[in-house]
């Protein structure tokens, strides 16, 4: 048995399953993922990933919780040094923007597809902790008198789907990369005219 297989049966083939996932949907996008696929690569047997994934849509779930969880991290690295509101706002959106056109088909799972009601309350609470963050900053600037009142959730959202467009732009070659990290600022701009009181 080799020092992998080893690991393996040990505890670490959840992680590398996901790990190599994460790598067929960069190389591939997710019609190229298989648990057999995966399980061939890491030098398993094809039943090996079902110990921890009865299905290709429990991957997919597995694979939406760890996005969001990154996610996360990312926007809290973000918004660990706060400033004024329109600089906190670029922070986020130049973050988001880099993590959405690093990862667009990890992106893709993470919000383009109907996820199992099983894994519904996990992934939910990966994306409020995704969200915490900016969602807390929208509600300071709403105490501050900064933003219109309303549900900072949806007004989030509402940000959030201006540069999930941007991203998809990206994605689509309609915008380049660079373009992108040209215009976050004027993406901020019009949106801060909209929250603005």
């Amino acid at each position: 048995m080799t020092e992998t297989m080893s690991r393996y049966h040990h505890g670490d083939l959840r992680a590398a399953v996901l790990r190599r996932a994460e790598e067929v949907l960069r190389e591939s996008g997710t019609d190229a993922l298989s648990l057999r696929g995966i399980a061939r690569d890491l030098g398993v047997s094809h039943a090996a990933p079902s110990a921890h994934f009865r299905d290709k849509n429990a991957l997919f779930d597995a694979l939406a919780v760890a996005g969001f969880r990154r996610l996360g991290e990312v926007m809290d690295a973000a918004l660990a040094t706060r400033g004024s509101l329109t600089d906190d706002l670029v922070a986020f959106a130049a973050a988001y923007l880099d993590f959405a056109t690093d990862n667009p088909a990890l992106l893709s799972v993470m919000f383009a597809r109907k996820h199992s009601e099983t894994a519904g309350a996990e992934i939910a609470e990966a994306v409020a902790a995704a969200f915490a963050h900016p969602t807390a900053l929208l509600t300071d600037a709403q105490a501050r008198g900064e933003v219109v009142d309303g549900d900072p959730e949806v007004i989030g959202i509402t940000v959030l789907a201006a540069l999930q467009g941007l991203a998809t732009f990206v994605g689509s070659g309609f915008v380049t990369p660079e373009q992108s990290h040209g215009m976050v600022e004027d993406v901020v701009a019009t949106l801060m005219r909209g929250l603005a009181r």
